[in-house]
């Protein structure tokens, strides 16, 4: 009781004389005080540890992820025209060789044409990350298909080489994670043994490489 009528009189001396103190009086009445910025700051800091944020803003990831990124320019007539002659001139080259009975347009290349053409700053579109993946994973479905030959076994275990090669090698390149698997369910690709990490596969992210050279260029200097 003697604490309480404490309180009380120190809050209406707080009305009478705010200049006389720093605390305001809504502290004073709930015993803040001896709040200082530092026990603030480490609140805050509490706060971001164990992901305290405020009601608000909980749905706004949420939503955010439904829809397009913020702050992005619609993209040109060039954005779209000259990717889609360079898919033209591929399928050209691949009409080519495949009189010859050969075939450069894989399943996986049509992933990393995204890739390279839609998003060439993203992780996927390094070279290093494209080429070292486009490799390494091809040789490890050659590689689980002669351990343990067709089936499921082998998709498992090359999947998880795949997966545990791109964290081993930081060589994030999505499109790749399917080589594994193309070539342990295509016998057309089994006659080329190892020579599948280089074919066709890898020959292919050579070629998109010089068609992207050739397309950023041509977006640049020839915008419409």
């Amino acid at each position: 009781m003697g604490m309480q009528l404490m309180r009380t009189s120190r809050f209406h001396h707080h009305l009478l004389h705010p200049e006389s103190t720093s605390t305001p009086p809504t502290k004073a009445l709930l015993g803040l005080g001896h709040v200082n910025s530092r026990s603030i700051v480490n609140i805050k800091r509490r706060n971001q540890i164990y992901g305290i944020v405020a009601s608000s803003n909980l749905a706004s990831p949420l939503w955010d992820s439904w829809k397009p990124e913020k702050g992005s320019a619609a993209p040109s007539l060039s954005d779209i025209t000259w990717p889609s002659a360079a898919m033209a001139i591929l399928g050209r080259m691949d009409q080519i060789l495949a009189q010859k009975g050969m075939s450069i347009t894989i399943a996986p290349l049509g992933a990393v044409s995204a890739v390279l053409f839609a998003t060439p700053s993203s992780p996927g579109a390094r070279k290093y990350n494209m080429f070292m993946a486009q490799i390494g994973r091809a040789a490890i479905g050659v590689l689980t298909f002669s351990t343990f030959g067709p089936g499921w076994l082998a998709r498992s275990v090359a999947l998880a080489a795949s997966v545990a090669f791109m964290i081993c090698t930081r060589s994030t390149h999505p499109p790749a994670a399917s080589l594994p698997l193309l070539f342990i369910d295509g016998a057309k690709f089994h006659n080329l043994s190892f020579w599948y990490a280089l074919f066709p596969g890898t020959a292919g992210c050579v070629l998109l490489c010089l068609i992207q050279e050739i397309v950023l260029y041509l977006k640049e200097n020839f915008k419409f």
